[in-house]
């Protein structure tokens, strides 16, 4: 089970068990409200702060793919200069070869 699941179980469960605990709790309607109104908002300030958090994550991982993925696509473009300057190379010395080639044919 990835940690961002279990976290969300865990928060799920809590929720659940704090609902539970003030509705069979000997409290009038109005306490009872109130501290559903107060751990809501707890709640939702905390959930606010993981979702930043989360996003600042997903920023961070979604950067560093962008540099590897340049540092990668900038290896293969060097890679295929090179092999398209050798290619060149050894046709220019092929041109050469064929072009001594007909002339001592002549």
């Amino acid at each position: 089970m990835t940690k961002g699941k279990f976290a969300i179980g865990a928060l799920i469960g809590a929720a659940t068990g704090f609902v539970a605990g003030i509705l069979t709790a000997p409290k009038s309607g109005k306490d009872t409200r109130k501290d559903i109104k107060e751990k809501a908002t707890e709640v939702k300030a905390d959930v606010a702060v993981k979702a930043q958090s989360a996003k600042h994550k997903a920023g961070t991982v979604a950067e560093d793919a962008v540099k590897k993925a340049e540092k990668f696509t900038s290896g293969v473009a060097n890679k295929v200069v090179e092999v398209a300057k050798d290619v060149k190379a050894r046709s220019k010395d092929v041109a050469e070869s064929a072009k001594q080639t007909i002339k001592e044919k002549k």
